[in-house]
């Protein structure tokens, strides 16, 4: 346990080392974030797994070729052979569907937008994940090298108490007090040594490595010049709004789909083939359906489909009223916490002077030891309430940021490559076949960049 703390102090005291060799900022953190998320990587590939969904829609509208060969046996009958055999190429084709497959296509090019809106909802939460690891580290390392001091403070106030009672100036209360104050102050680092060893753990997790000397960002990023102004914004560019508006979309193309399900279709298809004694056959044959009767069923997925988009509608309306309400739940947040930082710096100017007060005061015995361990306590409570304060108010303003749909890469100008949904779908959205047409070699090197990246 021991050898634990004291790595959780060493590597908390390299945060504030001087010169550091290379500072780590916040923009390298979330760099290193989205460079390394697990969590992107599963949605990327969701993604590419819905821009397939365009490719098998596209398909639909091209024929289907098949190689038919079979063999058999029967038995011994007298005006037929015991073994039979054929072969047979077969092509078919949809030729009519009443727009069903069209609107499928437009149904899955939806779909895969809103698959990207998801994308950027995942890479937002990616980022504030990485802001609040970050600004926690610099919160718990904070927190140790004020308990730090905290602890030299009081060993001191413990030697001067010893001092003054050998010479009868202070009674044996005062030293008890003072061993008391000392014991709850190396407790309370070595509570402030175990957060800062959890907030490295999580500063990992999120980041992809553990923190080296971070460096305390100086200035949050702009956001709006009111909360009706971020609502609006929000509104917007929101990726949950956007991605419920293509659902909605995708819905109504889906009651469209059932109602041509209902109307007639044709199919044509060809047809050739030998058997066994070499005698070819070659059909054609084209094919008119009009469903009459299916128990019900097309109507009830009619109905299904209706629903679905009333459902989808009222989601969509609550993801609105979801997204104010969170924009102005992170703009009060925020301003709280302004506010908060405000007064604890007033609170740490005052309790300074207080505490130098106090303890200039007790030199000259108007003071007792009780005292002046009060005032450096207020002292202390005073500044890890604004370090508090002032860590809170930074993640606000990114909190702020995500809930109106602008913590990106690309609005926080990282200055990266980011990930281009854009390249599989291009690669496929015709249904290439790999290996055989120029689109298929085209989509082999684009997996072959994704395999490299």
């Amino acid at each position: 346990m021991k050898n634990m703390l004291l790595a959780a102090a060493v590597a908390a005291a390299s945060l504030f080392a001087s010169p550091p060799a290379r500072a780590e900022t916040l923009t390298d953190a979330l760099i290193s974030a989205y460079r390394h998320s697990n969590l992107l990587e599963q949605n990327r590939a969701l993604l590419r797994a819905a821009d397939e969904s365009v490719a098998q829609a596209v398909a639909r509208l091209r024929p289907v070729i098949n190689f038919i060969a079979s063999a058999g046996y029967a038995d011994p009958r007298p005006t037929t052979d015991n073994y039979t055999a054929s072969i047979a190429l077969t092509a078919e084709l949809e030729l009519y569907t009443s727009g069903s497959n069209k609107l499928g296509i437009d149904a899955a090019k939806e779909a895969v937008l809103a698959t990207r809106e998801g994308l950027i909802s995942v890479e937002q939460n990616v980022l504030l994940a990485a802001v609040a690891a970050y600004m926690e580290v610099i919160r718990a390392a904070e927190f140790v090298a004020l308990r730090q001091n905290n602890v030299r403070l009081i060993t001191q106030e413990l030697r001067a108490a010893r001092d003054r009672f050998e010479v009868g100036e202070v009674t044996r209360t005062d030293v008890s007090i003072a061993q008391a104050r000392l014991a709850a102050a190396r407790a309370g680092l070595a509570a402030a040594q175990g957060d800062f060893t959890v907030a490295r753990e999580a500063y990992k997790a999120a980041i992809g490595n553990y923190p080296g000397n971070l460096r305390r960002p100086s200035r949050p990023p702009m956001t709006a010049k009111s909360v009706d102004a971020a609502k609006a914004v929000a509104v917007r560019t929101h990726p949950l709004i956007r991605q419920r508006q293509r659902e909605v979309t995708v819905a109504e193309l889906n009651v469209l789909i059932a109602k041509a399900a209902m109307k007639p279709s044709v199919t044509g298809s060809l047809s050739t083939g030998l058997d066994q004694d070499r005698n070819a056959s070659n059909s054609v044959t084209l094919r008119l359906t009009q469903p009459i009767y299916h128990g019900g069923r097309l109507s009830s997925l009619l109905r299904q489909a209706i629903a679905t988009v009333d459902a989808d509608r009222a989601e969509l309306l609550q993801a609105v009223v979801t997204t104010k309400q969170d924009v102005g739940n992170a703009w009060s947040n925020l301003a709280v916490a302004i506010a908060s930082t405000e007064a604890n710096a007033r609170q740490v100017r005052a309790s300074q002077v207080a505490f130098n007060g106090v303890r200039e005061e007790a030199t000259l015995g108007a003071r007792t030891t009780l005292d002046v361990l009060d005032a450096e306590q207020e002292l202390l409570d005073a500044r890890a309430a604004l370090v508090e304060s002032e860590i809170q108010q930074f993640v606000a303003v990114y909190t702020l940021l995500a809930t109106m749909g602008l913590l990106t890469v690309e609005h926080l100008k990282l200055g990266i490559v980011t990930y281009d949904p854009a390249a599989y779908y291009n690669a496929v959205k015709n249904a290439p076949t790999r290996y055989v047409s120029p689109q298929g070699e085209k989509l082999d090197r684009v997996l072959k960049s994704l395999l490299r990246d």
